[in-house]
């Protein structure tokens, strides 16, 4: 357990970049280097955490976590992953974004943002060959991509996923399966239900109102925005409301831990029970959907045409990481020609010369420093 918790720990401390950056950084680790899980068990585990609400990446760590070692295993990828976001964010509620002011930050961010676009285009391409070998599937990872350009929400992402998922089942033949597929774990999906309705009716409703949010939501941390705005939104000022986002996208890890920042400040008199109950409430509801399903999910891929559907699925996610690589990975990060060579760069000493992240960091915020500097 400890080693799965520092490993997680680490990442989430070089997790920049939102989801797309942090699957490439769990691929690259924990499939590429350590050999965790095969390229087709991190296949699978993706294309259930697409179709969940929730933060994806952090349930792909979760159940990468599990897989490993059981439910210890996935709380400890779980509480590794978030406590830098965590304490970072509840920090910068208390300090009122004093960390935003000091003259090197927007030049360490603008770095860390480089690493993020480096890991995202190495996900990009590895995945694009592992997932996307097939004509079907190169062109769901084209139209996926194409379509989120042309018309980028949630409302499309899901949509072509679904797409995707049923022109490969479609396509499959329908051989029988070696046997039923497995239920759902009852009592996970029982929990899932009875957190929704026990807490309001005990007065618990800093952690209801969050719960409720992390139910609802799909497609990450851009999407959680509108719903905490409706939920939690008015009990504070529009401008720390919208400070909170802006932190989020800043600081490493889920941006789901803008959770932790509003329920820090919603609960002045204890900030830090505050924003651990936002925290649990917001991811809470994934993991619990995520242990329900798995059993249910693994049987139905003992199905051919679920097979294949989970194939062309992963192949749209491939599309969702290249429509990612562009808005809001690459316009973040590139500001001119010297930024997109120290991309070109770090993706080769990445790649080619297998140099690790901390000193391929180091060495991008370095750079990057001197040329804007």
């Amino acid at each position: 357990m400890p080693l799965i918790f520092f490993r997680f720990l680490w990442l989430g401390c070089l997790g920049f970049g939102g989801p797309a950056a942090h699957i490439g950084l769990f691929r690259q680790t924990f499939v590429e280097r350590l050999g965790w899980l095969s390229q087709e068990q991190f296949a699978h585990q993706l294309a259930l955490c697409q179709f969940l609400p929730g933060p994806a990446s952090s349930q792909l760590g979760f159940a990468i976590g599990r897989q490993r070692a059981g439910l210890p295993g996935a709380l400890a990828a779980f509480i590794g992953f978030t406590l830098p976001s965590f304490i970072l964010m509840v920090s910068l509620a208390l300090l009122g974004g004093a960390l935003l002011e000091q003259a090197w930050f927007p030049l360490l961010v603008h770095g860390l943002k480089l690493l993020a676009l480096v890991v995202v285009m190495d996900a990009v391409l590895a995945m694009g060959r592992q997932f996307c070998t097939t004509l079907l599937h190169q062109g769901c990872m084209v139209m996926t991509a194409a379509l989120l350009w042309l018309l980028p929400g949630l409302v499309t992402q899901f949509a072509m996923l679904l797409l995707c998922a049923l022109v490969g089942g479609w396509r499959a033949s329908a051989e029988p399966a070696p046997h039923t597929p497995g239920a759902p774990a009852w009592g996970w999906l029982a929990a899932f239900f009875l957190l929704l309705l026990l807490p309001p009716l005990l007065g618990q409703q800093l952690f209801a109102d969050f719960y409720l949010t992390g139910s609802l939501v799909f497609g990450g941390g851009h999407v959680v925005l509108p719903l905490l705005q409706q939920t939690v939104g008015s009990q504070l000022g529009e401008a720390q409301f919208l400070s909170g986002y802006a932190l989020a996208q800043l600081v490493p890890g889920p941006m789901f831990t803008l959770a932790s920042y509003l329920g820090a400040l919603a609960n002045p008199a204890h900030p830090w029970l505050g924003a651990l109950l936002a925290t649990l409430g917001v991811f809470l509801p994934g993991f619990l959907l995520l242990l329900a399903l798995t059993p249910l999910w693994h049987g139905l891929l003992s199905r051919p045409r679920w097979r294949a559907a989970s194939a062309a699925l992963n192949a749209s996610v491939v599309g969702l990481l290249l429509a990612a690589l562009y808005q809001p990975v690459f316009t973040s990060a590139v500001r001119a020609a010297p930024d997109l060579a120290l991309a070109a760069l770090g993706w080769f000493a990445l790649r080619a010369m297998k140099v690790p992240l901390l000193p391929l960091a180091a060495g991008l915020v370095t750079l990057s420093a001197l040329l804007h500097g």
